[in-house]
């Protein structure tokens, strides 16, 4: 995990809220992300100056929003919408496609000819896998402006880096603790 003094930061500074929301709230919501990661996303999207962020869970070949924060007036996606892996920038930044980090997405080659295709603009891009202890990508942590950054800040690659691994210990805790708590399965349900 990254050391906060990897980020730079002060006692008081972003990655210490988020920290503190991660790891002071239950683990056992929401299917493995707990009420604590609404806030977390309000907290990344603002300090961050991104127009949407977002957690994404990969299922069955599509890239399920589970988790999603946004003003209002910019709420292009919602938690439970989906769209097919493959034609997503999550699917390329996990299998290496695209970047993870992207500044202004209308210059990045990777990412320049698919921005046409969206429905609105992309400015700057920043997203990062959710691997699990097992080594499962589970998801993506991702946000972007809808023009780009005016001081783009790569360093905030390394903050949803390690938001993403704080998600990613929350969802094996609560794993865990589903395990031990469902009933081993019968002679009858294993037959079946």
């Amino acid at each position: 995990m990254l050391p906060f003094n990897d980020l730079g930061y002060q006692p008081d500074d972003l990655m210490v809220k988020v920290s503190e929301l991660m790891v002071a709230t239950s683990d056992e919501s929401d299917e493995g992300i707990d009420d604590s990661v609404p806030e977390v996303l309000r907290l990344l999207r603002e300090k961050m100056h991104m127009d949407v962020v977002f957690v994404s869970e990969f299922v069955d070949g599509a890239r399920v929003f589970r988790h999603v924060d946004s003003e209002p007036e910019n709420a292009i996606v919602s938690a439970g919408d989906s769209n097919p892996l493959e034609e997503t920038w999550c699917q390329r930044v996990v299998d290496g496609r695209m970047p993870p980090y992207i500044a202004d997405a209308s210059r990045d080659p990777a990412s320049a000819p698919l921005e046409k295709e969206l429905p609105f603009r992309v400015g700057t891009h920043i997203s990062t896998p959710i691997v699990l202890n097992d080594g499962e990508v589970y998801g993506t942590l991702c946000c972007f402006s809808f023009s780009p950054a005016e001081n783009p800040d790569p360093n905030d690659l390394k903050r949803l880096q390690y938001t993403a691994q704080l998600t990613a210990g929350k969802i094996d805790k609560s794993r865990a603790s589903k395990k031990r708590n469902d009933p081993p399965p019968d002679a009858w349900q294993l037959a079946h």
